[in-house]
């Protein structure tokens, strides 16, 4: 298959790994953040750790939109779903993340209308076929997929469906990897750039790593030659003593990014002045919400939200996951009371989560896994 099989060909993933040695034999401990969830999932998917020399160590960072999600955002959306004059709509990968007073799931379990979407268009369609009924779409992602959620909004104006609202969590990645380089306790050496919102927002965006941080970056694709390419090409620059920004993923990925999407963008969407991530605290610039001029179709502007303020569990460190100062198997309740059938944390549920992918890929004994889990 054109672009899968090259990239999991053995003889060139043996050269990649072959060159890492070799680099990684001069330098001392190395600390590599990969920034995206998926990422994190293909790195533990392919053993690809199992290859790397003791002294390069991975990073698991914030590229998870569910997981970043605070737990107020989700209780201020599930409170508009228990309106029995409304129709919640979402992603699937949203339905069982936890909330302080249970999931969307366990919401709809409840008897209130919550259901499971593939794409914007699917909320708008269900605001259609509802007339009586105020759809509401939980917008969530990263510069990824939020051009979709613009484009149907604009879609609701150009049709005048006043039934239909966005809640948009809709956040963006540069203001979070800034936050964790300014983190006073985290040394990080270079960056494994996101791949999926790359094909957005382009590389550009991620000059100002290795410009005020020196910090090399290299955006990369998903598979396993993928990833390892882009460990070669931070760590030529680490052993050279430089830091830009590379484009190892250059099939889907431009210097500037997606003209068309980035131009939805800018007709939809204003940044917020500041939003709040688990884990990572109010982060000014860092998330979208709708212009005025789209108001009708603004949950936020249109329907009676209570704001929320909801602490994470004390018991559960996820925020420190997030901001990569501990690893899932770190965490007390990681696989025995946090686990995909009951999880604690959005990690664990997410298809991007750290967590999730850890217990997903990661070998562990029987004894360690819950006895409903064993298969």
């Amino acid at each position: 298959m054109h672009y899968v099989d090259e990239f999991r060909e053995p003889k060139l993933i043996r050269k990649a790994v072959e060159e890492i040695h070799s680099i990684a034999r001069g330098l001392r401990h190395v600390r590599i953040m990969e920034v995206c969830g998926g990422h994190t999932h293909s790195i533990f998917r392919f053993g690809l750790k199992d290859l790397l020399p003791g002294n390069i160590e991975l990073i698991h960072g914030p590229g998870c939109p569910v997981c970043v999600l605070p737990s107020g955002r989700l209780d201020e959306g599930l409170s508009l779903a228990n309106d029995p004059h409304v129709i919640f709509t979402a992603f699937g990968d949203m339905m069982r993340v936890p909330g302080s007073k249970g999931s969307p799931l366990e919401c709809q379990a409840r008897g209130a209308d919550v259901r499971i979407v593939y794409s914007p268009l699917d909320a708008l369609k269900v605001a259609q076929q509802n007339p009586d009924r105020q759809v509401v779409f939980f917008a969530i992602g990263f510069e990824t997929t939020a051009p979709s959620t613009a484009l149907t909004v604009l879609r609701a104006r150009q049709l005048q469906i006043p039934n239909f609202a966005v809640y948009s969590n809709h956040v963006t990645i540069a203001p979070a990897i800034r936050a964790i380089l300014d983190s006073p306790d985290l040394q990080l050496d270079a960056f494994i750039g996101p791949g999926h919102v790359s094909t957005v927002i382009g590389c550009e965006p991620y000059e100002f790593i290795a410009r005020d941080y020196g910090c090399p970056v290299a955006v990369s694709g998903f598979e396993p030659l993928d990833l390892l390419q882009s460990l070669v090409l931070v760590l030529r620059q680490l052993r050279t003593g430089t830091a830009t920004v590379e484009n190892q993923y250059g099939r889907a990925v431009t210097q500037t990014g997606n003209p068309a999407a980035l131009k939805v963008l800018s007709e939809v969407f204003e940044v917020r002045p500041t939003f709040e991530w688990r884990g990572l605290g109010s982060i000014p610039g860092s998330a979208f919400r709708l212009q005025a001029e789209f108001a009708p179709w603004d949950a936020e502007q249109t329907m009676p939200i209570e704001r929320v303020s909801v602490e994470d569990p004390i018991t559960a460190p996820c925020g420190d996951v997030l901001r990569g100062f501990l690893k899932p198997p770190q965490c007390p309740l990681f696989g025995k009371s946090c686990n995909p059938e009951h999880p604690i944390g959005a990690l664990m549920v997410s298809s991007e989560g750290a967590c999730a992918a850890h217990f997903k890929y990661v070998p562990r004994e029987l004894s360690d896994v819950p006895m409903g889990l064993v298969q």
